[in-house]
């Protein structure tokens, strides 16, 4: 009995010992940890923002140490601040992979196996937490990529799309290079931390403005929340973005960073990044793109917005209906009624002729257009005088606009009122044309002004003959019956 006492408590000092040893060992070499975000702060001499003004914003309002301001439109810069500076993109590079595989994917629903090294990823890494050997929708990949930013999804892409990540960085930098981001250079599909992986708040912009001209893009990086169905390896989950910028918030929790204009897109973050965001919104027509790097966690979302309400203050979306109305064109006829209030003078309508357009430009470029309206627009009256009767809705004139692509857009400028004729006035030889032509009756009809027009000069020409005649005949009679003359010498 003593012996298996000893022997019981030789083996818990030989556990305990264990354990000990373990626990030091641990305290000794502990586990490495992801190396802090560095906060940018503005600068002690900045102005105070004032967001009631924000057509004031300047440069060092903004913590991001590079940003840039584009129109989507024409990618016109609007504000930049040492925008082609290189920096490290982090997961913004995403945006680009995902580009690619909009582009390239033969059919975005097709079933795709993770592999064991797409999931070798960093212990530090933002994944969609994928397995090896699982079954899953390529569109369902993207879509975790782009709202868990995950560096896993970011590699699945990558081999479903070129067959192997190399290949695939091959084809981000080629594609980069063709979009003429001269500044960029990749090393992987998802933006984990290498020194040679590199960009500029510019080449992002251009690549996040190129993303937005395809619609599934655009779909995806506004859906803040998504359900990926459920796999081989995982049951259905709901996946949600961290993106600040597009989450209102709630009544008990309200979130003061929400932009009730924001339209995406892609975050990113590490160490040598600092916070980055590429973001996108839409106001009355007018969308932007913005991009900022090296920023705060928090302070990139208050930097979007400061460069979102400047670029709003600056840019409006106007028609050509739009600049026209701010100054119209107004004629004067002739031959009015004299009840008529207005003189005859009529303000015309523009109405468009088929597609309308959308000109996105400065606000200063929108009243110059306005105010110079046959240098914007090429005007050409389609009647000649301008006679009344005129009725409302008729075409006066027409205006053509051509855009920066060559496309012509036309528009009708008819008259927005009727004009009565002169009660008095006589017929002129349009409506005469007009009404010969309108009646059935091949001969014209008799009336006296037609007989006028008909008989009158015959007439006038017989009755000249016949004076003409006449007096000749009497000039000759009167020279027959000439006088003889006295002969005085005759007795």
């Amino acid at each position: 009995m003593i012996k298996k006492i000893m022997a019981f408590l030789l083996v818990l000092l030989v556990l305990f010992s264990s354990c000990s040893s373990a626990f030091a060992a641990k305290k000794k070499d502990p586990a490495p940890t992801a190396e802090p975000i560095p906060q940018p702060t503005l600068s002690p001499d900045a102005p105070d923002y004032d967001k009631e003004h924000p057509e004031n914003l300047s440069a060092d309002q903004l913590y991001a140490l590079s940003a840039v301001l584009m129109t989507q439109d024409k990618g016109e810069v609007i504000f930049e601040k040492d925008a082609d500076e290189i920096r490290y993109p982090a997961s913004m590079t995403k945006i680009l992979t995902v580009l690619i595989a909009l582009t390239f994917a033969d059919d975005l629903n097709e079933t795709v196996v993770v592999s064991e090294n797409a999931v070798n990823v960093p212990a530090d890494s933002s994944t969609m937490y994928l397995k090896a050997g699982e079954e899953i929708r390529l569109i369902d990949v993207i879509y975790g990529t782009m709202l868990l930013s995950a560096n896993d999804g970011a590699n699945v892409i990558a081999e479903a799309i070129a067959g192997d990540i190399p290949r695939f960085v091959d084809l981000m930098n080629t594609t980069a290079q063709t979009l003429g981001c001269d500044h960029s250079h990749f090393v992987n599909p998802h933006g984990y931390h290498d020194d040679n992986h590199y960009s500029t708040a510019r080449d992002i912009a251009v690549i996040a403005r190129e993303a937005m001209k395809n619609e599934t893009f655009r779909e995806i990086v506004a859906t803040t929340s998504y359900q990926l169905p459920r796999t081989n390896k995982q049951r259905s989950r709901t996946i949600t973005t961290k993106t600040e910028y597009m989450l209102p918030g709630s009544e008990d929790s309200p979130n003061k960073y929400y932009y009730e204009f924001a339209t995406g897109i892609k975050t990113g973050s590490h160490s040598h990044s600092g916070y980055c965001f590429a973001g996108s919104a839409a106001k009355e027509g007018v969308e932007l793109i913005s991009v900022v790097m090296f920023t705060g966690r928090k302070a990139r979302w208050a930097d979007t917005i400061k460069l979102m309400d400047y670029g709003f203050s600056q840019y409006v979306s106007v028609s050509p209906v739009d600049l026209y109305n701010m100054h119209p064109i107004q004629v004067s006829t002739l031959n009015y009624s004299t009840s008529d209030l207005d003189n005859g003078k009529i303000t015309l309508s523009c109405v468009p002729k088929g597609e309308d357009v959308q000109i996105v430009t400065t606000k200063t470029d929108a009243k110059r257009m306005a105010d110079n309206l046959d240098r914007s627009f090429n005007i050409e009256f389609t009647r000649g005088e301008l006679r009344a009767p005129i009725q409302a809705g008729e075409e006066i004139a027409t205006l053509t606009y051509r855009n920066e692509k060559g496309i012509i857009y036309e528009y009708s400028l008819i008259a927005s009122r009727s004009v009565e004729k002169w009660e008095n006035a006589p017929r002129s030889l349009d409506e005469i044309i007009a009404e010969t032509n309108a009646d059935p009756n091949p001969f014209p009809s008799f009336s006296f002004e037609f007989a006028l027009v008909l008989f009158g000069p015959p007439l006038l020409l017989v009755c000249a003959i016949a004076l003409l005649v006449f007096y000749h005949k009497k000039r000759g009679a009167h020279k027959m019956r000439a006088p003889r003359p006295v002969n005085r010498y005759v007795k």
